[in-house]
């Protein structure tokens, strides 16, 4: 009797064990033993050594890394970047996990969304050549997928996979669904200028959806960015004999802010640096690269000019050899009175968080905003955002419903088998495109 109750006992221990593995909330995170990391489905480096991660589609152009980390299905054409900060070559794995329209982990097994084991090396590497800081860039190209959706890529050292070095986000979608836009991009009255508005159509003859308000989601994105991101969208209207989704914006709350094009700088040359970097000290390693002041943008009227909408570009024009580019200390600079808030320096360059790397600093007695990087050698765009209870934003950048954006529409379908968010829609489109 004793034995059969130790049995029970153990059976029981088992089974709790078992259902707390699946009511750990691990949609956000996964704890770790390798120095206290967490996996967060987000785009992020973990070491301080890991910079410059990029993740794009795999043409041959270097405008190929302005482009999202989205492709079709069936077509594996991403490619995963990254630098490490150190002069000897380490052993890196990936492995892919598969996620739900809000970027929460899902139920699917491995075997569900890839046909092969979920480790994949990294073989492919290049040593730097005569740089300040040694380095060693990697890149992977993202293994096929079996269904379409939302997928986070995640680089780990050797065989623990809880020695994670970067996570990063991509997408792969279906083309299940058609798109009718409008002419209309701004609402009315005031809040015209500071607004874009984006109304849409969608038609799902071709693909059988039960109950869309509940089982379809739409997701909509400014310029790649994370941030400020328009989640879980549902229609204005359901024509369910047309097979058509209606989506109309018409109140504030539902537009995007067109915000300012972006702030840019030039460091593809260390020898002869380009326009708003004030001077580079040259006589330390790395070198100290200061950019021209700037200040607020909030009353200016609107000026027009070609940007990369927040994003970068690597490239060394002291060496057309991208082995040879450098990293350099890059210190950004805002003259403006102190205002009730913080104030972040955001771009691509950062993966578009607020942290306490890019948190800006304030000195009361010159007035001014600082903030330092270590920056590899190229082009940036960047803007400064405020995060405040009484201020928006855009407080230093002012918005304009002129800007030019990239958006993206995102639709996701919850489908029954399998119990996933599938991506069966992708639509990139520009707004005041010249």
């Amino acid at each position: 009797m004793k034995n059969n109750a130790l049995i029970f006992n153990l059976l029981i221990i088992t089974v709790l064990s078992f259902c707390m593995q699946f009511c750990t909330p691990v949609g956000q995170t996964t704890t770790s033993d390798g120095g206290g990391k967490m996996l967060q489905l987000v785009d992020r480096a973990y070491e301080p050594e890991i910079r410059t991660i990029k993740l794009h589609p795999a043409f041959d152009d270097p405008q190929a890394n302005l482009l999202p980390a989205v492709t079709k299905l069936g077509q594996p054409n991403l490619v995963l970047q990254f630098d490490d900060l150190r002069s000897e070559r380490d052993v890196y794995y990936a492995r892919i996990i598969h996620c739900n329209y809000d970027w929460t982990r899902s139920m699917l097994q491995d075997l569900e969304f890839l046909t092969e084991f979920n480790e994949f090396p990294i073989n492919n590497y290049d040593f730097s050549v005569d740089t300040h800081i040694p380095y060693v860039h990697y890149w992977l190209n993202i293994p096929q997928v079996k269904l379409p959706g939302n997928y986070v890529v995640v680089i780990y050292r050797g065989s623990n996979k809880d020695d994670i070095i970067l996570s990063r986000r991509f997408m792969v979608y279906d083309t299940r669904v058609s798109f009718a836009g409008e002419q209309n991009l701004i609402g009315a009255g005031s809040i015209a200028k500071l607004n874009q508005q984006i109304n849409f159509t969608i038609g799902y003859g071709s693909q059988d959806i039960i109950n869309p308000l509940e089982t379809v989601n739409v997701t909509i994105r400014q310029n790649q960015r994370w941030d400020n991101i328009a989640n879980n969208i549902k229609p204005s209207f359901v024509r369910e004999i047309e097979k058509q989704l209606e989506y109309r914006f018409f109140d504030d709350t539902k537009m995007f802010k067109g915000g300012n094009e972006f702030r840019f700088f030039d460091l593809r040359s260390l020898a002869s640096p380009g326009r708003n970097v004030d001077f580079v000290k040259n006589t330390v390693r790395p070198f100290q690269v200061t950019l021209v002041k700037d200040k607020t943008r909030q009353h200016e009227a609107y000026s027009q000019y070609l940007d990369l909408n927040g994003g970068f570009i690597n490239d060394n024009y002291d060496y057309r050899d991208a082995s040879f580019s450098n990293y350099a200390e890059v210190t950004f600079r805002l003259g403006s009175p102190k205002i009730n808030g913080d104030v972040y320096v955001t771009g691509a360059f950062n993966y578009w968080n607020l942290t306490s790397e890019n948190k800006m600093q304030y000195d009361s007695v010159q007035k001014l905003y600082t903030s330092t990087f270590l920056l590899k050698q190229g082009w940036y765009d960047y803007q400064y955002y405020v995060k405040s209870k009484s201020l928006p934003p855009y407080a230093l950048e002012g918005s304009h419903f002129e800007t030019e954006n990239q958006y993206e529409i995102f639709v996701y379908y919850r489908s029954l088998r399998p119990s996933a968010d599938l991506l069966i829609g992708y639509l990139s489109l520009q707004k005041n495109d010249r």
